[in-house]
């Protein structure tokens, strides 16, 4: 809920973390066809072909956000990166729906469509990867000195996942996050607890840095 930090287990915390990188990895697969074509789409092929930076995000994702290997299973549970279908349906959830369901329902695979259903989900779930990246390493008590270089290294690569054309980059994600998310949690009257606060606000600053958003 928006303005509050509400203590969540870690298959919870994961969940939040390994569910946008799904939508990630699914839009960065029908973006890699360069059609938009749904048929075109092998996710398989795209993890493969980006087998060694897939693995350079969930290592860094576990060590910031301190997950066990129960957390870390969460990624298998979902089975968003192994190889399967990507029917335009999945677009639309990613993408929350924005466009609406054409009539008739055919129209939803139509190229044009696709690519804008792309571009929101993209832009949607990267910054929903960030808050739960974030949420997950101030749960965890990582420092922000520490938990941001990694932060910055998960969402950079995420970024190019989400669309190799480099349409998304982590200054973009970081800027619609905090405008967002972080209202809602640091207003003076929301319920989240002080510590949570500061944890969010030292991400905020350092990740700015980082970024090079100033």
């Amino acid at each position: 809920m928006a303005g509050s930090i509400v203590p969540m287990s870690e298959s919870m915390l994961a969940r939040g973390v390994f569910g946008p990188l799904g939508g990630v990895v699914e839009v960065g697969a029908v973006n890699a066809t360069g059609s938009w074509s749904v048929p075109d789409v092998s996710v398989g092929r795209f993890l493969d072909d980006r087998s060694e930076d897939v693995g350079r995000l969930l290592s860094a994702v576990r060590s910031v956000c301190r997950f066990s290997d129960s957390g870390m299973a969460v990624v298998d549970e979902l089975g968003r990166l192994r190889d399967h279908e990507v029917p335009a349906a999945f677009l639309l959830l990613w993408s929350a729906g924005v466009t609406g369901v054409p009539e008739p329902l055919e129209k939803l695979e139509e190229p044009a469509l696709v690519r804008r259903m792309c571009r929101m989900a993209a832009d949607l779930q990267l910054t929903l990867l960030l808050q739960a990246l974030v949420t997950a390493a101030v749960a965890a008590g990582t420092e922000a000195d520490r938990g941001a270089e990694q932060i910055a290294e998960v969402l950079t690569i995420a970024c190019a996942l989400a669309d190799p054309s480099g349409g998304s980059t982590p200054g973009l994600v970081f800027r619609m996050w905090r405008v967002a998310h972080l209202p809602g949690i640091l207003r003076p009257e929301s319920d989240a607890p002080d510590e949570g606060k500061a944890g969010f606000r030292a991400y905020d600053e350092i990740l700015d840095q980082l970024l090079g958003v100033s």
